[in-house]
């Protein structure tokens, strides 16, 4: 059974920086795509960045140039570094996984940026 831990959540001030990381298990074989989404209180969750295994990126507009996603394919994990969060960066992150026509999430980590 596929489980996604995601660790590295917590808070911080605005301006700063973040690192998040996921871990896949219960897989023998690599996913097609892995990412980042989130979701604020009151919004619907968000594309916030994904990876390919041949690691082309594709990132959500509003952290484009703050956001780095980068992955490890032999360990099937993936990061997200944060630098310069805002407080609008606030949020539940959630990894994703996606393999052969099935997704995969993990539990979430709480993002929260004090102005």
């Amino acid at each position: 059974q596929v489980q996604l831990v995601e660790s590295g959540g917590g808070l911080v001030q605005a301006g700063g920086s973040l690192r998040l990381s996921c871990a896949a298990s219960g897989s023998r074989f690599a996913f097609n795509i892995m990412g980042w989404y989130r979701q604020a209180p009151g919004k619907q969750r968000e594309l916030v960045a994904t990876i390919t295994g041949g690691d082309s990126t594709n990132y959500a507009d509003s952290v484009k140039g703050r956001f780095t996603i980068s992955r490890d394919n032999a360990k099937n994990t993936v990061l997200l570094q944060m630098y310069s969060l805002k407080p609008e960066d606030t949020a539940v992150y959630y990894c994703y996984a996606f393999r052969v026509g099935v997704s995969y999430w993990g539990q979430g980590t709480q993002v929260t940026v004090s102005s």
